[in-house]
């Protein structure tokens, strides 16, 4: 072979599929896009096939939710009872369906779990990135933060949207977790245990036709789920489905510095000291639940370590640098415009992980056991450290989205720079 030819042929585009895997992003299923099933658009008395009723597989999956059951829904349609005929397909993808009495329906479901999929499902990459943290490390409050980040200046950087899924999503974001922290100052309450949330889901996408949309699901499992193999079995899927993951650790969980940390948490620390699940205990919850049984043991989904609170770190911080640099650039914001600074992220991981080795030498080795692929981040979703569970002064988040920009790079979404 000619040097010239290898050359050519080193350059050639990867061919695009005809169509891609989906991945529900409400139950994390994994499916092919010609096992979804349809909603049909109206129903009739007189014919029991197209009767309102119950749908036995979303009220299974809502009632996991605490959610309340629909009673009264149109009938679901399956594609082998509808001739090949009848089957409308957009880009080789089947997305709708004109059932025995004309009436068309574009109402994609899950065939496991029953919701209705994005529009997008099987035509574009299901890129799902997903948060996960143990126990009181603030993953909603960092959810909170990121998306109105994301949606108020990032997505403007890198020429995009951020935007809700549907409008009960939105509804629900701004009035249980935006205008609370943003608008009134007020934190976010702990997620129960028994009271699992449905996935918020989000859309990042960019105006470029030509690149596939993401999507960020916040699937707030309780923190205690985390480190519970049979809580944690509801909802392995979400983790190992995921194109990237967001894993957060709170500086209070690492024992060697809880009481370093000058905070007001009460006047007896040992009290909330125990409340906090070590992070390594989250990484090998998620080891027994699906990496043990990946190539080599391993994962190779990208993985940011967010480590939360940055603001807590101050009180670490000194000129010799033995945890935290007095002048670090982990106290200060960074905004990254239409490129990823691979410089800044360079700094910010190789002080991170510097730090995390230092502080929790056992979770850092097992992080380097189990994940091929990782990148340490240092983020403050509020900029200061709250009083009596109120923040004073203006919420400002300090390098939110940097963890969630380094994972759009490395699934080559954009581009990075020096």
């Amino acid at each position: 072979m000619s040097f010239f030819s290898r050359f050519l042929k080193k350059n050639q585009p990867q061919p695009r599929p005809l169509f891609y895997d989906i991945v529900c992003p409400y139950c994390f299923s994994k499916f092919d896009p010609s096992e979804v099933l349809f909603r049909a658009m109206h129903s009739r008395e007189d014919d029991e096939d197209y009767a309102l009723g119950e749908d036995d597989e979303l009220n299974k999956y809502r009632e996991r939710f605490g959610l309340d059951s629909v009673d009264d829904l149109e009938a679901i349609i399956r594609p082998s009872d509808i001739p090949e005929e009848h089957h409308h397909y957009t880009d080789h993808v089947l997305t709708g369906l004109t059932d025995r009495y004309g009436v068309l329906t574009r109402r994609r479901l899950c065939p496991h779990c029953h919701n209705e999929l994005p529009v997008t499902a099987g035509k574009v990459p299901s890129n799902i990135i997903s948060i996960i943290g143990a126990s009181q490390v603030g993953k909603s409050v960092y959810m909170t933060s990121l998306i109105h980040t994301l949606q108020h200046t990032t997505a403007g950087h890198f020429e995009a949207a951020c935007m809700p899924l549907n409008a009960e999503i939105s509804r629900k974001f701004r009035s249980l977790y935006e205008d609370p922290l943003f608008e009134r100052g007020d934190l976010l309450s702990s997620t129960q245990k028994e009271k699992m949330q449905e996935p918020f889901i989000f859309q990042f996408v960019f105006k470029n036709e030509d690149k596939p949309p993401l999507t960020l699901v916040f699937f707030d499992v309780a923190g205690e789920g985390m480190v519970d193999q049979d809580y944690l079995g509801l909802h392995g899927q979400h983790i190992k489905n995921s194109a990237g993951i967001l894993f957060m650790v709170d500086p209070l969980q690492i024992r060697s510095i809880r009481e370093k940390i000058r905070i007001n948490i009460g006047d007896r620390p040992g009290e909330w000291v125990s409340q906090y699940d070590e992070p390594r205990d989250v990484v090998l919850t998620l080891f027994g639940d699906f990496i043990a049984y990946q190539e080599k043991s391993k994962t190779d989904i990208p993985t940011a370590v967010v480590l939360a609170k940055s603001d807590m770190l101050h009180s670490l911080k000194d000129e010799d640098g033995d945890y935290i640099k007095a002048n670090s650039n982990v106290f200060n914001n960074y905004v990254h415009r239409g490129t990823l600074n691979l410089d800044e992220v360079g700094n910010i991981d190789g002080e991170i992980s510097r730090f995390i080795g230092k502080v929790d030498r056992p979770f850092k080795d097992t992080m380097d056991v189990y994940f091929s692929n990782t990148a340490y981040f240092a983020v403050s979703a509020l900029g200061s450290n709250p009083v009596d569970q109120k923040i004073e002064g203006v919420v400002s988040p300090i390098r939110v989205d940097e963890p969630f920009l380094w994972l759009l790079h490395k699934l080559k979404f954009i581009e990075g720079s020096d």
